[in-house]
């Protein structure tokens, strides 16, 4: 059976290989002229200075981490299998920052290319910016490939994938956080100031904070991104193959084929995207957003055939099929609801972009009320996902409900490669906006960054609501995996736990409320980080504009790098509560009220942190997408009322979006990962009550 792990570490490398290669292509495009080129440098000292600073942080915390967990399994376990534990965790969080860090490399050489070939017209300048996105989407689905097949290989445990799966996220969930807050204190004081107050236009290089804006791009939506997503096409793996493991009535080869399978369907996924992003072309006056959905589309039909494929010539019940199309099915209608939604040309956007002209008030409460309804189908969709995958699998006298589940969410996210190619095409396209206009390039390439921009927010958006949706199957079977792990650890203790949690409970009540704050907690704290960064920001803007009358005027250049200083040492600041709270915090639970109330616990922020994901994702995109419908010449186009309106309510939706939303699919997941990691300690020595 090793077979298969094998040939998914050969498709990791592969997937990696043509990212290596997309990235050579990439940077063999002209980077334009000399101004364009420096105002690139700008951005990619920017980013690697922030990165530098970012790692150096997560590195220690990293190494603090594994000592913790080396001893602590060495105490229950014995030391070889702790030490086993702790160098996993450390290469998970060496993938994970690896997949970061070459999503920002190639986004800082793209962006200015993307911008110089948007002379030649959009779908050269289309085409640069799509294959630098290919670059994060296939190293991060490669190296997350790599990492799970290589540690089972040589261990032949998926519990010690496990350990690989929450060095990814913990890593994943401070660098998502931190480069949210980077880019949303950025963005706000840019648009503020810039835009509200002096009346200067999006990244005029008059404004002080636009480098730090568009540094915040790559920190934030490229390499916090990439490390986001990896933590739940990781997250989502093992724990369909800690419910693998855990299947009843099979033994020797069948039991490893149900444990492996999730890495089989990764495997095809990654087959598949690598083939589907060679169909993403914009043909002579299409639109990119179109040419992105099919991209989409085909990458789906590809990897449903092979699916059908491996798992008739593989002998694999048919359940495992039906759960991982019943996935791959809902990810694509909830991410198209989410294109419905944000798309710059649906009615939720024109109508908040109508109403804007009467106010900052009735486009915030507008977006806001779209946002709220965004939740229904996705929500609508797990549900459905859930419940089909569950009962389907249940009629199986093979597989179980909740192992059902579990290959639901990977097949929902197996197609990763695809859709974070999408996403990084994003924010490529408006940093090659930002330094078109930057560097004095003819307003004819800034209409055509314009309309690639307007598809990257769409696409963002799209992505966002399947990483969440994802992450909520994800968790569901994590919250499986955890109540799995702490039945067999309270048995091997010779112990009796029942993890049924009544509501009659007070102990799981209380919990219940617990978890179910946490989210809102998590996402305030962030939000207030950005506008507390902000706030500083704007008062160095507004001092350089006041003591230096030159810069407004043209004749002096602004003093980007404090901008950037600032935005990097607050957002490194700002990461100390979020980190406590996604790790310590369920640790706290489980060894003071229990496993019964941790299990508790983690269904109360499962609940309310996929509602507030979904909602301030799709409410951030609709924001941003009505104010740049406005700008393109609606309801009185740019200096308008309405775009004032739009500036404001687009700036409320930044941390919405960037920030917040995206952070809390990992923060759940990271709770889940470190309940099921330390289920057997809590076991052994959790329940003060």
């Amino acid at each position: 059976m090793n077979i298969w792990v094998v040939v998914s570490f050969v498709a990791g490398l592969i997937s990696v290989g043509v990212a290596a290669w997309y990235f050579q292509w990439v940077k063999k495009q002209n980077a334009g002229t000399e101004r364009a080129q420096r105002v690139a440098k700008w951005i990619k000292d920017g980013a690697e200075s922030y990165l530098r600073k970012l790692y150096g942080a997560l590195g220690l915390l990293a190494g603090i981490l594994a000592v913790i967990i080396a001893i602590v399994f060495s105490i229950q376990q014995g030391f070889g299998y702790g030490l086993t534990m702790a160098i996993a965790f450390i290469a998970g969080a060496v993938c994970s920052t690896i997949a970061g860090y070459m999503g920002m490399a190639i986004a800082v050489e793209a962006n200015v290319r993307s911008a110089t070939a948007a002379n030649e017209g959009l779908n050269p300048a289309f085409n640069v910016a799509f294959k630098a996105g290919s670059v994060m989407g296939l190293a991060m689905v490669g190296l997350a490939l790599i990492g799970m097949s290589l540690v089972y290989l040589i261990t032949q445990n998926a519990n010690v994938v496990l350990g690989f799966s929450f060095g990814a996220s913990t890593l994943a969930l401070l660098a998502k956080a931190g480069g949210g807050i980077y880019t949303k204190t950025a963005d706000i004081a840019a648009d503020l100031v810039g835009k509200v107050e002096v009346g200067i236009p999006e990244d005029d290089p008059r404004n002080p904070a636009v480098v730090a804006d568009n540094v915040g791009d790559n920190v934030g939506d490229v390499a916090g991104m990439g490390a986001d997503i990896f933590d739940s096409y990781v997250a989502s793996s093992v724990a369909a193959m800690l419910l693998g493991a855990a299947l009843t009535g099979l033994s020797g080869d069948q039991l490893v084929l149900y444990t492996i399978f999730p890495l089989i369907l990764c495997m095809l996924g990654s087959f598949a995207s690598l083939i589907g992003v060679q169909f993403v072309q914009v043909k002579e006056g299409g639109k990119p957003g179109t040419s992105l959905n099919n991209g989409t589309i085909y990458t789906c039909v590809i990897f449903g055939v092979m699916v059908i494929a491996v798992v008739l010539v593989a002998g694999i019940d048919l359940a495992a099929l039906w759960s991982t199309l019943a996935g791959l099915i809902t990810g694509v209608v909830i991410g198209f609801s989410s294109d419905f939604f944000t798309g710059d040309d649906r009615p939720p956007v024109v109508e908040t972009a109508r109403v804007s002209g009467s106010g900052a008030a009735v486009n915030i409460i507008t977006g806001f009320s779209y946002g709220l309804i965004s939740i229904v189908p996705s929500v609508i969709g797990i549900v459905i996902a859930t419940l089909v995958s569950y009962y389907l699998a249940e009629q199986s006298s093979v597989i179980n409900g909740v192992y059902g589940v579990g290959i639901s969410a990977v097949g929902m996210l197996a197609i990763s490669g695809m859709i974070v190619s999408s996403d990084a095409y994003g924010p490529i396209v408006d940093n090659a906006r930002g330094i078109a206009e930057m560097a004095g390039m003819p307003e004819e390439v800034i209409e055509v960054a314009d309309v690639m921009d307007a598809a990257g927010n769409t696409a963002k958006a799209i992505t966002k609501g399947f990483a969440i949706s994802a992450a909520a199957l994800t968790v569901l079977a994590l919250f499986s995996a955890y109540s799995s792990e702490i039945t067999l650890a309270a048995q091997e203790l010779g112990k009796t736990i029942d993890m049924t949690m009544s509501l009659s409970n007070p102990m799981v009540i209380a919990a219940i409320f617990l978890g179910a704050c946490t989210p809102p907690l998590f996402s305030a704290l962030t939000m207030l980080s950005v506008t507390h960064n902000a706030f500083d920001m704007i008062e160095e803007i507004r001092r350089q504009f006041r003591e230096e009358p030159g810069i407004l005027a043209g004749t002096v250049e602004p003093d980007y790098v404090t901008c950037v200083s600032l935005a990097s040492q607050d957002a490194l600041k700002s990461l100390v509560i979020p980190a406590f709270l996604a790790v310590a915090l369920p640790l706290l639970v489980g060894f003071i009220m229990g496993p019964e109330a941790l299990g508790a616990f983690l269904g109360g922020s499962i609940f309310t942190g996929i509602i507030f994901a979904l909602l301030m994702a799709n409410a951030g995109g609709l924001w941003d997408n009505a104010k740049k419908y406005i700008e393109s010449g609606f309801f009185g186009g740019k200096g308008s009322d309405a775009h004032k309106a739009g500036v404001v309510g687009d700036t409320v939706g930044d941390p919405f979006k960037d920030t917040a939303g995206p952070s809390l699919n990992t923060l759940i997941t990271v709770m889940s990962l470190v309940s099921s990691l330390f289920a057997p300690i809590i076991v052994a020595v959790g329940g003060l009550f």
